[in-house]
């Protein structure tokens, strides 16, 4: 199984890869134009939510496994937030009239918009840059240490 984790977290680099070059590439860009853009990023959560089931499934309390789990925390928690902002800013719009309960809407709206941009891809960078450095530390061994 430990195989499968690091299989599933390069997919997930090179999906990220592929995401950030639809924002810098033309050629890409126009490839992924309309609605099919949300397919990279659907894949994206995929991954991530593969890569969290995979690595709280596995035995062991070390930092590798730890920063798996923030790297795949963080790659569903991007689109879950995304979701969760949009929803709650339609929820405001409808409830635009009710007082207290428009200033909740917004507040929860803007909370889930913020973790999205911000707390999200922090998340998923230390967690990437750790699980490499602990990929590269331990790449002498012929195996990883989920369990240091």
């Amino acid at each position: 199984m430990k195989k499968s984790i690091i299989l599933i977290f390069w997919v997930l680099i090179i999906n990220f890869l592929f995401i950030l070059s639809m924002f810098f590439v033309p050629a890409v860009n126009d490839l992924f134009s309309g609605t099919i853009f949300l397919l990279p990023l659907i894949i994206f959560s995929l991954l991530g939510v593969v890569l969290l089931i995979l690595s709280i499934k596995e035995k062991g309390r070390g930092a590798f496994r730890k920063f798996l789990i923030l790297t795949g925390a963080s790659a569903t928690g991007f689109f879950v937030s995304v979701f969760l902002h949009n929803a709650f800013y339609a929820l405001n719009i409808l409830t635009s009239q009710i007082f207290g309960l428009n200033y909740l809407t917004e507040l929860i709206h803007v909370a889930f918009f913020l973790i999205a941009i911000f707390v999200c891809p922090l998340g998923f960078l230390a967690g990437v840059v750790g699980s490499i450095i602990f990929f590269i530390k331990n790449k002498k061994n012929s195996t990883f240490l989920l369990n240091e």
